[in-house]
């Protein structure tokens, strides 16, 4: 078994690798080529923690894959990491376990590669200001395959703990050396957003961090940081607003985005109101922005077969250029 740790798969996996893995995975799945069982949680409400088991397999391939991974939002006060995860990843004809990964690093870069894939078909071309709400771990990933697919000349940040956004400024040179544009650090969410034509919201926020109200026309937002029935980090104003709502898979949100979960809840808003899933966005079977003025809307919980597409990309990436560790189990 070939063991890669997080250092390793940086050295020879990048965002634009994941986009293009990831684009043609969802191709793949949009056509039934790929099993992807429900994933299974399971919640510690003590630490506001969870754990997720999600299993595939993609028989073109030759490769499936189980990924645990943990979410332990305390872990910053004693020094550990909030997200820890491992994909096991497996041949399909021989049931050999070809591989073990590092996930924190991967679940980030795939959940950038989608988000940039929608906003490669729903965000307008001309788009050049970004802004930034929430400014953790997963923001980073996320404004890099915004631009890596847009020409950004704005980066406005916001995060409730100002210092956070003013750290993840200085982090921005390391995401992409070639960004000669501003930077800005905001004291409100909604400014922000006034400001901005791609907003990425990326917070494990139990309350909207921003209202929709403030949105201009034809701004695209990219939300894939709420991923459990009662989190919602978009309001419903937001919804309301919003011409195209597109999702990874109507199952997923259905199941686990209380940004849908909750105004569902309440009558307000129904289901019937999603345009469609990513893969159908990217197959052409539906339509991405048709105008200027539109106002769009991706939302993603996370599905299995997204960490077993980077996941075997990287493993045969590294196997080409010697990396990892091989062990006997």
């Amino acid at each position: 078994m070939l063991l890669l740790s997080e250092q390793q798969i940086r050295s020879i996996y990048t965002m634009k690798d994941a986009i293009h893995d990831i684009e043609s995975a969802i191709l793949d799945y949009t056509e039934g080529k790929i099993l992807n069982p429900h994933r299974t949680v399971l919640d510690f409400p003590d630490q506001n923690a969870s754990s997720l088991y999600m299993p595939s397999a993609m028989e073109t391939a030759g490769k499936m894959a189980v990924k645990v991974v943990t979410i332990f939002p305390n872990n910053p006060s004693i020094g550990r990491k909030t997200t820890q995860g491992i994909i096991v990843l497996s041949d399909t004809k021989t049931g050999e376990h070809l591989a073990c990964l590092n996930a924190s690093y991967l679940t980030r870069l795939r959940t950038g590669a989608v988000s940039g894939i929608a906003t490669k078909y729903l965000a307008k071309e001309s788009a050049s200001s970004v802004a930034v709400i929430g400014c953790g771990a997963m923001a980073e990933e996320q404004l890099q395959a915004v631009l890596e697919v847009r020409n950004i000349k704005t980066i406005l940040l916001f995060n409730r703990t100002k210092e956070r956004a003013s750290n993840f400024a200085q982090k921005i040179k390391e995401l992409d050396p070639a960004y000669t544009g501003s930077i800005i650090v905001m004291d409100d969410a909604d400014q922000a957003i006034t400001r901005a034509e791609i907003v990425i919201c990326s917070t494990r926020s139990e309350t909207p961090v921003f209202s929709g109200k403030a949105l201009k026309k034809g701004t695209h937002i990219n939300g894939v940081g709420s991923y459990l029935p009662h989190m919602q980090e978009i309001d419903e104003e937001t919804l309301f607003r919003c011409s195209k709502i597109v999702v990874d898979t109507l199952e997923g949100v259905k199941d686990e985005a209380g940004d849908f979960i909750i105004p569902a809840n309440k009558g307000i808003w129904d289901f019937s109101k999603i345009h469609g899933e990513i893969g159908e966005l990217a197959a052409g079977k539906i339509k991405g922005r048709e105008s200027d003025e539109e106002i769009t809307f991706f939302k993603s919980v996370g599905i299995a077969y997204f960490d077993l597409a980077v996941a075997a990309s990287a493993y045969e990436k590294a196997k080409s250029a010697g990396i990892g560790d091989t062990v006997d189990i």
